[in-house]
């Protein structure tokens, strides 16, 4: 797939809890190569939208990766695709080891040789994860964990990141460590979709945004001209 061709394609995208619909008919798209981000309040169904590409929810509407449709697809299914979700919360297995979780993250590797290319990639990004490769997981700081649940899906050979508020529960100086390494994982060719309450920091990092309100979406552009609207800087940037 050619630098700029769409990789994943939402259209008329709605999701429901109940009586409530939490995505109410969205469109987006994110290309190969980019980083796009999704902002917006808590509760604009940014969160769902995430959970409805990795197959976790129930949806109507289109989601294709690559032109084909993933409805009925499984989250195994749709995770051996090569699209990997790094929930809000991390999602880390807590009483297993850093070794166990990346090594539990390498199934869709089909061979010996892509596994170990997968760990000597988080190595290199994550040298404090090759530290603690036998320490239980839940012993590690935030900053490690966020770092392991981001080399557990480096691990899967992922190409799309769907990656739930990376920042969340951290100090500045680590956010702007995991900035960093996003940024990085970027430039290795892996397409990213990011949800984050950080307005600032997600669209100055973003090739595109898309500013949720209500389950709906109601601005989008480059992340520079979103972070230069007026009505993202009063609402999410308090300017």
């Amino acid at each position: 797939m050619s630098a700029g061709q769409a990789l994943l394609e939402v259209r008329d995208l709605a999701v429901s809890y109940g009586g409530i619909q939490a995505v109410k008919g969205i469109s987006l798209e994110v290309r190969q190569g980019e980083i796009v981000a999704l902002v917006g309040a808590n509760g604009a169904g940014k969160t769902s939208t995430l959970r409805a590409i990795s197959g976790l929810l129930p949806y109507s509407g289109e989601i294709r990766h690559e032109g084909t449709l993933l409805r009925g697809l499984p989250p195994h299914r749709i995770a051996a695709r090569g699209i990997a979700h790094v929930p809000e919360g991390r999602g880390i297995f807590a009483n297993l080891t850093v070794d166990e979780n990346l090594k539990l993250s390498a199934w869709p590797c089909r061979s010996r040789a892509a596994r170990d290319r997968g760990t000597e990639r988080v190595f290199a990004l994550f040298p404090r994860l090759k530290e603690r490769l036998g320490q239980p997981s839940g012993t590690l700081s935030g900053g490690e964990q966020q770092m392991l649940a981001l080399g557990r899906a480096l691990m899967s050979g992922a190409g799309l990141l769907l990656l739930d508020e990376p920042s969340m529960g951290l100090s500045p100086l680590l956010v702007k460590e995991i900035l960093a390494m996003l940024t990085d994982i970027n430039r290795q060719g892996v397409t990213i979709l990011l949800v984050e309450q950080n307005a600032n920091m997600a669209l100055r990092m973003a090739s595109r945004g898309y500013v949720f309100g209500s389950g709906q979406l109601e601005l989008s552009g480059t992340g520079q001209e979103l972070l230069g609207d007026p009505r993202v800087r009063k609402a999410y940037l308090g300017a």
